[in-house]
């Protein structure tokens, strides 16, 4: 049985059920809150959720039991007598150590947890970059929404954030440079001088079969980096519009990725109001539509960068996403076909898929 943890504008649902059939709700919790990112830490089973009040701002919470007693995180704060105010929290992710999770957020900013969540520090290095007061914001705000650990190297982290690219440490987060040489920002002036940082990438991952193998959906571009981030190059050709926000692995194949193209950043739906997936088998050479189940017509959907999630790898692998509109969609074979695992839920901002 598969569990998909979800993240709306109206609470935190798990869903219980098995690929190409209806899911259950089996739990809500958090009714009538924002919770942005959801997910549980497959280490410990603990269940972590971040929400947004627009009284009490952004909290991290954590729980062994989604359907028991929620407690709030300590720490998840910016530094007192400064002019940023933290706005929200974008996205949580395992760390390669025992115990450790990241947070990333608005405006840019990584908190990290050694104690599997219940609190957090805020990683001083990205804080204090020198550059910082260049980074400008996305139509989502400056988020800090992709954080990519490097399998068995706790020293080696990479995050992306809308509107300032890519950063990469050695580290564990010590000291942080770019990694965005080969993007091009075509929504930008092309007299825009090189140092100036207004780099939107929308999501990373990276192939855990080939750590230095990365691919990126762009603010208009598909990348993929063979140098772990430090140089990349468009992969887009053959999609039919190059602007997103979802991305999607292989983790049994370095060579794949799933993206779910949107018609442009002026019309954040699906093209040709029709919902498909697009595969690549190839590292990018050339990609293929994945749309058996999926709306055909009249369908004009949004998915957002957090809600598109797997499980599983090769045949085998698990493919979830939800829309705005509410509608979830799984495959159970590889995104060779899909069907509808729930509807009418809230607006989904995030998709967590766990055994």
């Amino acid at each position: 049985m598969t569990k998909l943890i979800v993240g709306t504008r109206k609470g935190l649902f798990v869903l219980e059920g098995e690929p190409g059939e209806p899911f259950e709700v089996a739990t809500r919790a958090f009714p009538g809150e924002t919770v942005d990112y959801a997910l549980r830490d497959t280490r410990s089973g603990r269940i972590l959720a971040t929400t947004t009040s627009p009284i009490y701002g952004p909290k991290v919470w954590y729980t062994d039991d989604a359907a028991g007693e929620w407690e709030q995180a300590e720490g998840v704060a910016l530094p007192e007598g400064g002019d940023a105010a933290l706005q929200r929290l974008w996205v949580i992710a395992p760390g390669e150590a025992e115990g450790t999770l990241y947070a990333g957020g608005d405006p840019g900013v990584l908190f990290e947890s050694r104690d599997g969540g219940a609190s957090w520090e805020l990683n001083r290095g990205l804080w204090e970059e020198p550059s910082r007061d260049r980074w400008q914001p996305g139509g989502g705000g400056l988020c800090l929404h992709s954080i990519v650990t490097w399998p068995g190297d706790p020293d080696r982290l990479a995050v992306a954030i809308s509107a300032a690219g890519v950063w990469l440490s050695e580290d564990g987060g010590a000291s942080w440079r770019t990694g965005n040489e080969g993007l091009a920002p075509r929504y930008l002036p092309e007299d825009t001088p090189p140092d100036e940082i207004g780099l939107c990438v929308h999501r990373i991952h990276r192939a855990p079969a080939r750590p230095e193998r990365m691919f990126m959906q762009f603010h208009g571009g598909v990348y993929r980096s063979d140098d772990a981030g430090q140089t990349w190059t468009d992969i887009g050709a053959g999609l039919p519009s190059d602007f997103g926000f979802p991305l999607a692995l292989d983790p049994g194949d370095p060579d794949s990725a799933y993206v779910i193209p949107l018609t442009a950043d002026v019309d954040r739906v699906t093209p040709d109001s029709r919902v498909r997936v697009y595969e690549t088998r190839d590292a990018g050479v050339s990609w293929t539509a994945r749309g058996d189940g999926l709306p055909q017509e009249h369908a004009y959907l949004t998915i957002l960068r957090e809600a598109f999630d797997w499980g599983g790898e090769g045949e085998g692998l698990e493919l979830y996403f939800g829309a705005t509109s509410g509608d979830l969609f799984g495959s159970g074979d590889a995104g060779a076909t899909w069907s509808a695992a729930a509807t009418r839920l809230p607006p989904v901002l995030s998709v967590a898929a766990t055994a």
